[in-house]
C-alpha cells in the first residue's frame, strides 16, 4: 500500500501543468543568420502549441526588411499581434542588450527608449509587459525604470547563458522585487530551489526543464514551475524541448505566464541588493579595462554635450542637434552591448568587439565635442595675449561648483598678466612642459551655468597668496601640503607613509608602521612568485609646486615592468587625485595560475580569473578600526554584506565590482575612506586584506582565450577622506563632479550664461537635460537625499509643466504662472526620479 501511494503522488506530480518560456537571443551585431527569420516561422506554423520570448537587437529588423521582406512579413505578423493570446512577445527591448550593472543609469534609460523607438518602427502594435534576458542584464534599480516604461514584469532567471554569473537563488513562485526607491515590480525569481548544473559552468537546472528542477520546484511549493531558454539566434533547434516536452509541459510567453500566476497573488517583496546579482567578468584584462573607461568617458562627455545644447537651444535659440545627440547616444549603446564586455576578442563584421567599441566610442565623443563648440558663444581668433582674453568656463552638473580648472595654450604668455572675475584677482599658475603651457586657476560657476574670466596684461605678475607646496622633510621624504592634506611620500620606498586630513581634526588614515599604501602587488606566475613596487627604490620627482595644484611623479619597477605614479593635490579640493601607467617591457602572465586546476576546462568551476588576489593590485591599508563597506551601483548604494571579496569558483561568484566608488568607514570613530575608480572593475577587501583596486590581469580569460597585455596601461583613481557616511559625505555629488569636469572654452567676453538652476535641494541631480521635438524634459535624481518632498526653482519659463513617465505618460500637471520662472513641488525618494516636461519653455 506504501508503494502504491507513492506511485499514485508520482503520476499526481508528473500530472501537474508546468511551463516554458522558449524564444531566441541575439541580433545583427551579436549574431542572426539571415536564414533563421524562415526558420522560424516554418516552425511556428508547424507547431502550433509553440511560443517565443523574442530578444534580438531593435536594428536587425533593418536588416531583415532589406534583404528578406517576405519572412520579415511573416515576424511581422507574429510579433505584432496584440492578443495576450499571441504566439509571441518581446521581452527585451533594449537597444544592444546591456548588462545594465556596467552602466550610468541614464544610458540604461536611453537603452529602452531608444530600443523601443526602433520596434515601433517596425512593428506598431507591439506591447512590451516583461523584462527577461538570457543574459544576466540587471542592476538593482530596474523595477522603477520598468514601471516608469510601462512594463509591468520582469524576470530574474538567466539558466542557459550564466558564463557572466546569475541571480542569488531566493524565492518561489513569484515575488515583488523592490528596488532602492521603494519601486515594486511582480517578477519570478530564479527558485531558491533553482541549482547551479553539476558539470556545467553556464547553467542552471532550469535550463531544460529537467525532472530535477521540477520536482525541486514541486517541493518548494510552486504550483506551476516555469524553465527558460532563450537560444542564441542561428541554433537549428526549434522548440527547445523538442520531443523530450511532457503533455503536463506547455510553451508560454512570459506575459501569459505572467497572467496566470497572478490569479495566485504573492505577498513577499524582495529588496534585491546589488550583492545578489552575481556576475563576473575578466577583470583587470587589458581589454575590458579599456572598453570600461572608453565608455565610461563617451558617457560623460555626451551627456555633458546634450544638457549644454539644451540650454544653447533655451538661452540662444540655437538649433537643438537631435540628430547628433541620437547618433551619439545609440553609439554609446552598442558599446555597452554585452558581447563587448565578456567576448571582446570575437569579431563582428570583420574586427573586435574591442575595435568597434573603440570606434563607436571615439565617434560618440566627437560628436559630443562639436555640439561643446557649437553651443558656446564666438571663438576668438587667438589663444595668446592679447586677442586671447577671456575665458568662459561651463559647469554641466546641477550644483555649484568652486574648483580648479586648466587649460593648454599652444604657446606661453610673452607678458605678464592677471585673471580677473567680476573685478577680484584670481591666483593662478602656468605649468610648463615641453612646447606646452598649461595655465591653473580656480574658478566658481552656477549650477548648469557658466562665467568668465578675464585675462588682462600686467606690468609684472603678482605674487599669490599661500597655497599648496611641497617641501623636502629632514629624511629626505616630500611632503605635499595643501589647506586641507599634508601627504608624505617614501622617497626609499615610493609609498604614501602618511595622509593628515587637516579639517578632520588632524586624522592620519594611515598607520605609521604601514609601507603597502599606493604600492603595487601581484602573482608573475611564469616567475611563479609574488612581485611588489616596493622590492626596488623609485625615482620621485617634483612636477609642481603650488600656488594652486602640486605634482610628484614616482617612477619604479616591478618584474622588469616601468611603471609611473602621479600623485596630484590641488588646494581647496577634497579628492587626491592619483593616475598609474604601467609600460610592459614585454608579454606577461600576473594572475592565478592555471596549472594548479588541471588547465583550462570550459566546464570547469575554477576559473584563475576569478581569484582578484593574485591580480596585480594597487593597495590602500587604512587606519580604520571596525570597518565597514559601501559601494555605489547605478542609482543605488549597497552596505556590503560580504565578509571577504574572495572567491574562485563559478558556483561561489561574489559581486566585488567598484561601479564609480567604493567607500570605507570606521564605524566607532565615525571617519572613511573613499576610493574613486575611472572605470567600472573589481576590488578586494576582506580580514586581513586591505582595500585594493585591480589593476591588472593577464592569462587565460573565458573560452580559454588568452589576454594579453597589449600596450601601457592606464588608470586613474581618487582618494577621498572624509567624516561620516557616503552621505555625509556626498560621495555622489564628487563622483557626478570627477566625471564632468568643468569646461573651458576661450573666446571675447560676451557675458555669462545665466543659471539654469535657482534652487535644487542637497543630494538631488538633473541628471539628463534634453529637448524632445519643442519640449524640454528634466530629469531629477535624488541620489544623496533622505528627504522625499522637495521644492525645484528653475531658471525659465513655461507655459505647461507635466510630469512625465519614461514611456512620456502624463502622471501630474502644474500651469506655470507665465510672468514667473517655473516653480513646483516634487516627491523623489532616495534614488528615485522625477521627469518633467516643459511646453513653451522660454527664458
Amino acid at each position: 500500500m506504501v508503494v502504491l501511494a507513492g506511485l499514485l503522488a508520482v503520476q499526481k506530480i508528473s500530472a501537474q501543468t508546468s511551463y516554458f518560456a522558449d524564444g531566441y537571443h541575439g541580433g545583427i551585431y551579436g549574431h542572426y543568420p539571415l536564414w533563421v527569420t524562415k526558420f522560424i516561422a516554418d516552425n511556428t506554423d508547424r507547431e502550433k502549441d509553440w511560443r517565443l520570448n523574442l530578444e534580438i537587437e531593435p536594428d536587425t529588423w533593418d536588416t531583415v526588411a532589406l534583404k528578406d521582406p517576405e519572412n520579415y512579413e511573416r515576424i511581422k505578423k507574429i510579433i505584432n499581434t496584440p492578443s495576450q493570446n499571441g504566439i509571441a512577445e518581446y521581452v527585451n527591448p533594449t537597444y544592444a542588450q546591456s548588462y545594465l550593472f556596467n552602466s550610468s543609469i541614464e544610458s540604461t534609460i536611453r537603452q529602452f527608449q531608444y530600443g523601443m523607438e526602433k520596434l515601433r518602427l517596425h512593428f506598431p502594435l507591439i506591447t512590451f509587459t516583461t523584462y527577461s534576458s538570457e543574459e544576466p542584464c540587471f542592476t538593482s534599480a530596474l523595477p522603477q525604470i520598468l514601471k516608469s516604461l510601462g512594463i509591468k514584469y520582469a524576470v530574474l532567471k538567466n539558466p542557459n547563458t550564466c558564463w557572466g554569473g546569475y541571480v542569488k537563488a531566493y524565492g518561489g513562485q513569484s515575488l515583488y522585487w523592490t528596488g532602492p526607491d521603494g519601486s515594486s515590480i511582480l517578477t519570478v525569481p530564479r527558485y531558491g530551489s533553482e541549482a547551479l548544473v553539476e558539470n556545467s559552468a553556464w547553467q542552471t537546472t532550469a535550463w531544460n526543464h529537467s525532472l530535477e528542477f521540477i520536482n525541486a520546484a514541486r517541493k518548494q511549493g510552486i504550483t506551476h514551475p516555469v524553465g527558460m531558454c532563450l537560444q542564441d539566434a542561428g541554433w537549428r533547434n526549434g522548440p527547445w524541448l523538442n520531443h523530450h516536452k511532457s503533455p503536463s509541459t506547455h510553451y508560454t510567453t512570459w506575459r501569459n505566464y505572467f497572467n496566470r500566476i497572478a490569479q495566485q497573488p504573492t505577498t513577499e517583496y524582495w529588496r534585491l541588493s546589488q550583492e545578489d546579482i552575481r556576475v563576473s567578468l575578466v577583470w583587470g584584462a587589458q581589454v575590458v579595462q579599456r572598453i570600461a573607461q572608453q565608455v565610461r568617458a563617451a558617457e560623460n562627455k555626451v551627456t555633458a554635450a546634450e544638457k549644454q545644447a539644451a540650454l544653447a537651444t533655451l538661452y540662444n535659440q540655437v538649433p537643438y542637434p537631435q540628430k547628433e545627440l541620437d547618433n551619439a547616444w545609440k553609439n554609446i549603446l552598442l558599446a555597452q552591448h554585452h558581447d563587448c564586455w565578456i567576448v571582446p576578442y570575437n569579431r563582428m563584421n570583420g574586427i573586435t568587439w574591442a575595435d568597434h567599441v573603440k570606434e563607436w566610442t571615439g565617434h560618440a565623443g566627437a560628436v559630443a565635442q562639436e555640439i561643446l563648440q557649437q553651443s558656446v558663444t564666438k571663438k576668438a581668433s587667438g589663444n595668446t595675449l592679447p586677442d586671447f582674453n577671456s575665458l568662459t568656463i561651463y559647469n554641466p552638473t546641477s550644483f555649484n561648483r568652486d574648483e580648479v580648472v586648466s587649460y593648454s595654450l599652444p604657446d606661453p604668455p610673452k607678458d605678464a598678466f592677471i585673471i580677473e572675475s567680476d573685478g577680484k584677482k584670481i591666483p593662478h599658475q602656468l605649468v610648463k612642459n615641453d612646447s606646452v603651457c598649461t595655465l591653473l586657476f580656480r574658478a566658481a560657476v552656477p549650477a548648469l551655468g557658466s562665467r568668465v574670466y578675464s585675462l588682462a596684461a600686467a606690468k609684472k605678475e603678482t605674487v599669490p597668496s599661500k597655497g599648496a607646496f611641497i617641501r623636502l622633510t629632514p629624511d629626505g621624504d616630500y611632503c605635499m601640503e595643501t589647506d586641507l592634506y599634508r601627504l608624505i611620500v617614501d622617497a626609499k620606498k615610493g609609498n604614501i607613509k602618511q595622509l593628515t586630513a587637516k579639517q578632520l581634526n588632524d586624522k592620519n588614515f594611515i598607520t605609521e608602521s604601514e609601507t603597502r599604501f599606493n604600492t603595487l602587488r601581484g602573482f608573475f606566475f611564469n616567475e611563479n612568485k609574488f612581485v611588489s613596487s616596493l622590492e626596488e627604490k623609485p625615482v620621485v620627482t617634483l612636477l609642481e609646486n603650488g600656488p594652486v595644484q602640486i605634482r610628484l611623479r614616482i617612477e619604479g619597477t616591478i618584474n622588469n615592468n616601468r611603471f609611473t605614479q602621479i600623485v596630484q593635490l590641488q588646494q581647496g579640493e577634497k579628492k587626491i587625485d592619483l593616475r598609474l601607467y604601467i609600460d610592459y617591457t614585454k608579454r606577461t602572465g600576473i594572475g592565478d595560475d592555471y596549472g594548479q586546476y588541471g588547465g583550462y576546462k570550459a566546464e570547469g568551476k575554477q576559473k584563475a580569473f576569478y581569484n582578484d588576489t593574485s591580480k596585480l593590485l594597487v593597495r590602500f591599508p587604512l587606519n580604520l578600526e571596525h570597518q565597514k563597506l559601501y559601494k555605489d551601483a547605478p542609482l543605488d548604494v549597497t552596505e556590503s554584506r560580504l565578509s571577504g571579496t574572495f572567491y574562485n569558483r563559478w558556483d561561489e561568484i561574489k559581486n566585488n565590482i567598484i561601479f564609480n566608488w567604493v567607500d570605507i568607514t570606521d564605524t566607532i570613530s565615525n571617519y572613511g575612506m573613499a576610493l574613486l575608480s575611472d572605470h567600472v572593475t573589481s576590488y578586494s577587501h576582506g580580514p586581513g586584506f586591505p582595500l585594493s583596486l585591480t589593476v591588472q590581469y593577464a592569462g587565460i580569460g573565458l573560452w580559454g582565450r588568452n589576454y594579453t597585455v597589449n600596450g601601457p596601461t592606464e588608470i586613474r583613481y581618487a582618494l577621498l577622506p572624509h567624516r561620516g557616511n557616503w552621505q555625509h559625505a556626498q560621495l555622489n555629488r564628487e563622483t557626478a563632479v570627477w566625471n564632468a569636469p568643468l569646461i573651458v572654452h576661450s573666446g571675447h567676453k560676451t557675458g555669462a550664461a545665466p543659471p539654469f538652476v535657482k534652487q535644487l535641494d542637497p543630494g538631488l541631480e538633473i541628471t539628463a537635460l534634453y529637448y524632445k521635438g519643442t519640449d524640454l524634459y528634466v530629469r531629477i535624481t535624488n541620489t544623496g537625499s533622505r528627504k522625499r518632498d522637495h521644492q525645484v526653482r528653475l531658471n525659465c519659463h513655461a507655459d505647461q509643466l507635466h510630469f512625465v513617465e519614461l514611456n512620456n505618460e502624463i502622471t501630474d500637471s502644474v500651469k506655470p504662472d507665465p510672468a514667473a520662472p517655473v516653480s513646483f513641488n516634487c516627491t523623489i525618494p532616495l534614488f528615485g526620479f522625477k521627469t518633467i516636461r516643459l511646453t513653451g519653455a522660454r527664458p
